[in-house]
């Protein structure tokens, strides 16, 4: 049921009068309808970009993929294009901006700051989405993702880009609006849950960003229409990888507190230490966008104690930040599960987890692919000698790959799944394929992100359409295993392309087709009730494990090991190859 907010007499105002709430009879969270809407807009402007954007890497795909090849060179770089901006700009950043209303307005039971301003900044930013969309199709712009100077796009490209970051930038700001009156209002007591604190620390490195790539672009855009007879290459470089890579640590924070998120709703969990939590989203705010230096390791204008300074040093306290999140969160779910009774040995607990939950089955997927793949191949790029040999490699794009197209899409995947009964107030439908849709997705992407980084590793370029350089003036021999690792990428993509088609299916089912009904309780498929503490069971595992106590996160320990050992062998293992490259004889 629908009820006005309760004012504060001194900081009422007609819009807080006008406010409606429901309450949410899952969560207990007060909803505020218009927070809600817009959420709405916004999520699925976010799911049409995700559409439009896989069938561009459908294209792109089978044209990397040497056995079939099938585009000419220049409907494949305007693929590119219009792929890079629907998938790193458009779809997560239109989901992200649903994501910030959710917690700024329905996770603190407060009210969304000015509606009118937040659906300005939803038109702005899918008049830009449109407008980058329509006039790459028009072979206008096929400049690719990164647009570098000299390369020169329609006025009508860098317009758009700034009109989509003019209204990311103000959808971020009624989101801290939204936060700071909520605090007045007193709606919540105490510091900020930690998952909202998660997107704090989002929204500023959003800031940020989006100014680094408004410095970026609109010179561009006035060098475009002629008014800058020239733009100098290397400033712009410099300045698009403000914007270009810290937009993917604006990914990593949101990614993050959507972990913390889905742990909750499908185990139940709570941070082990929710400070050290915090401390980690900390350690973001102030190191991670040094990571953005790894794709300037090889242009002349930076110095080379900054470039080292940057990479090998500050960037690592970022990754301090990731690995404690990366202990944090299994941690947490182990323990969580462990009290549900589950606690026989070190791995009861994962074999036992809710994996037909596609929540969890999402969250876990994501951890693996953005640490375990992600993870370990940006620290190894940013490493300063290792990145020559890695620069302009399809290994680049397989680290990406691995971190916000298999890591963040699946975690938004997974929350999306929750969304619709929460927020859209739909039954989920077709529920058999979501639980198996993280699988199928989650796998493809691990065979793309192999495929990738193993074709990278024997040669084969970044950008270029054709592995073969054919019809180049100069002779390229490549190793004919790159046929094979092309090929494994190219199944990869397909899988994955099935993944993507089957949790577009299932959201369109859901919203159109669902039954309207209240959200009642947060699980969505039918998983084995656990068993409880204080029976046999739980008992004798309370005995065996008197030491350390039955809930101590042993196992997620051990995992830790095992990826430490991982790292290093992949680590030491990339300075051998180099060392074959430079070899003295």
């Amino acid at each position: 049921m629908a009820t006005a907010v309760t004012a504060v007499p001194w900081l009422r105002t007609e819009e807080q009068d006008k406010t409606v709430f429901r309450t949410c009879p899952a969560t207990g969270l007060k909803v505020d309808v218009a927070a809600e809407r817009l959420i709405i807009a916004n999520a699925v402007a976010a799911v049409v970009f995700l559409l439009i954007g896989g069938v561009y890497a459908l294209l792109m795909s089978l044209t990397r993929w040497q056995a079939v090849h099938l585009l000419p060179a220049n409907w494949f770089y305007r693929s590119l294009t219009a792929h890079g901006f629907d998938m790193l700009v458009a779809w997560i950043v239109f989901f992200e901006v649903a994501g910030l209303y959710f917690g700024g307005a329905i996770m603190l039971n407060a009210r969304l700051v000015q509606p009118r301003l937040a659906w300005l900044a939803f038109a702005l930013m899918l008049t830009g989405a449109l407008m980058v969309n329509v006039i790459v199709l028009m072979g206008e712009a096929d400049v690719a993702f990164t647009a570098y100077v000299p390369l020169k796009a329609h006025p009508t490209f860098y317009l758009g880009y700034i009109l989509f970051a003019v209204g990311a930038l103000l959808a971020v700001g009624l989101f801290f609006a939204t936060w700071v009156v909520a605090r007045a209002e007193r709606r919540y007591t105490g510091s900020v849950p930690l998952v909202v604190y998660g997107l704090l620390t989002a929204g500023v490195l959003a800031v940020y960003t989006v100014i680094s790539g408004a410095i970026a672009f609109i010179p561009a855009f006035f060098w475009s229409l002629g008014w800058m007879e020239t733009y100098d290459a290397g400033f712009y470089r410099n300045l698009f990888w403000g914007f270009g890579h810290p937009a993917q640590q604006v990914n990593l924070a949101a990614m993050v507190s959507v972990w913390y998120l889905l742990a909750a709703i499908t185990t139940g969990a709570k941070p082990l230490n929710e400070k050290f939590s915090r401390l980690a989203f900390v350690l973001y705010l102030l190191f991670i966008n040094l990571g953005s230096v790894h794709h300037l390791l090889v242009d002349p204008g930076l110095s080379f104690a900054y470039k080292v300074t940057n990479t090998s040093y500050g960037m690592y306290l970022a990754v301090l930040g990731s690995l404690i999140h990366a202990f944090s969160i299994p941690a947490a779910f182990e323990v969580a599960l462990r009290r549900q009774g589950y606690s026989r040995g070190l791995f009861e607990w994962l074999r036992k987890a809710p994996w037909r939950e596609p929540g969890f089955a999402a969250l876990a997927l994501s951890l693996i692919l953005f640490g375990w793949m992600g993870g370990v191949t940006g620290v190894t790029i940013g490493t300063e000698q290792l990145n020559l040999a890695v620069h302009n490699t399809l290994r680049v794009p397989g680290h990406f790959h691995a971190t916000v197209v298999s890591g963040t899409t699946l975690a938004f995947m997974g929350l999306t799944y929750y969304v619709i009964p929460l927020i859209f107030r739909r039954e989920l439908k077709l529920k058999s394929w979501a639980t198996l849709q993280p699988y199928v997705f989650g796998g493809g992407m691990a065979l793309v992100s192999i495929g990738m980084i193993a074709s990278g590793i024997l040669g084969a370029p970044r950008r270029h359409w054709d592995v073969t350089f054919a019809q180049a003036p100069f002779q390229v021999a490549l190793p004919g295993t790159i046929h094979l690792t092309l090929a494994i990428f190219g199944i990869g993509a397909l899988i994955a392309i099935v993944g993507g088609a089957m949790y577009l299916t299932v959201v369109l089912a859901s919203v159109f087709l669902g039954k309207r009904q209240e959200a009642s309780q947060l699980q969505l498929v039918v998983v084995p009730a656990p068993m409880v503490a204080g029976n046999g069971h739980a008992g004798e595992a309370d005995a065996e494990n008197h030491d350390s106590g039955p809930y101590a996160p042993r196992g997620t320990f051990i995992i830790v090991l095992v990826f430490l050992a991982f790292f290093a062998t992949y680590y030491l293992a990339n300075w051998w190859l180099l060392g074959r490259l430079w070899g003295v004889g």
